[in-house]
């Protein structure tokens, strides 16, 4: 292959949905991942909140995507993207492996959560351990969850779960909560809503399923049991866009700065999903983005035709 028109590096909803949207407007795109394609709606056991789809796993709506893709055209490539860099007329995705040119880039790098790093954490995601409220929220109505953490992320969690969950306890490592004041005031006046302050989550107990928390004031340095069926963590966000710092503009906490055109600092190369500057991070978001970022590389690669 020459250059390709369109390179997308990261596998997950975002990237699938714009190689999808490139091959259907005529372009060769190709797709770039390094660990896994589906990104993270794949470890969703269900998915209930995309329009026009009642309920399916994560893993089959990430595997109906790549189908989706691979049979309009789209190459697919499993290497290690280590950087990028502007030549003359094209881009160039490197990887462990080999460099490839490309006419223009969409950089779907998505996110990870950041996780407690706490016995039972990664045997039970999935099975009571989320980092999604508003994706597997209402799988625990009239149960009793906690959520972690103490900005507004975790406080925004709590409200929506305070709306399906018999009790959701809010535990948060310090006395005071960063997040927005107006949100904790609103919680302080519902009655399923418990603040545990000063305390941190030492470990994740059950079987098959969370069944309780083991805790730790840090005040008192009592420890104790608090028995719930989920856990909601929300403790922030890593973004993986380091790589890319000398081309792109990134923010203080590492997000390509992007708005919703999906448009970089750099002409020609474009922001889609988790890993750009935005509000809402929701699966619906980044197939937006992904068609966004897809039509504007397109109208990219016409326009410098024209010159």
């Amino acid at each position: 292959m020459g250059i390709y028109d369109i390179g997308i590096i990261g596998g997950g909803t975002a990237g699938m949905t714009a190689a999808i949207y490139g091959q259907r407007a005529g372009k060769q795109t190709v797709l770039f991942e390094g660990t896994t394609f589906g990104g993270q709606i794949t470890s969703s056991p269900n998915v209930e909140n995309y329009p026009g789809i009642a309920s399916v796993s994560g893993s089959e709506f990430s595997m109906n995507l790549m189908d989706q893709a691979v049979k309009l055209g789209t190459q697919t490539i499993m290497e290690q993207v280590t950087g990028i860099r502007e030549e003359a007329d094209y881009k160039v995705i490197v990887t462990t492996e080999k460099e490839y040119e490309c006419k223009s880039i969409i950089l779907a790098t998505g996110v990870t959560h950041r996780h407690l790093g706490v016995p039972g954490e990664e045997r039970l995601t999935g099975a009571g351990v989320s980092y999604c409220a508003t994706c597997d929220g209402m799988f625990f109505r009239g149960r009793e969850v906690a959520v972690v953490g103490g900005g507004s992320t975790a406080l925004q969690d709590a409200e929506f779960l305070s709306n399906y969950c018999s009790k959701v306890y809010l535990i948060h490592r310090r006395d005071e909560f960063r997040g927005e004041d107006q949100i904790v005031k609103r919680l302080q006046e519902k009655e399923n809503v418990e603040f545990i302050l000063n305390t941190t989550v030492q470990e994740i107990r059950g079987e098959q399923m969370v069944e309780s928390l083991r805790v730790l004031n840090k005040v008192t340095g009592e420890e104790s049991e608090l028995a719930v069926s989920g856990i909601f963590v929300a403790v922030g966000q890593i973004a993986q866009n380091e790589k890319f710092a000398d081309v792109v503009q990134l923010d203080e906490s590492g997000f390509i700065v992007a708005g919703e055109d999906c448009k970089t600092s750099e002409a020609g190369i474009y922001a889609a999903g988790d890993c750009r500057t935005k509000e809402v991070r929701q699966l619906t978001t980044a197939a937006a983005d992904g068609a966004v970022a897809a039509l504007a590389a397109c109208k990219y690669i016409a326009d410098v035709a024209e010159k």
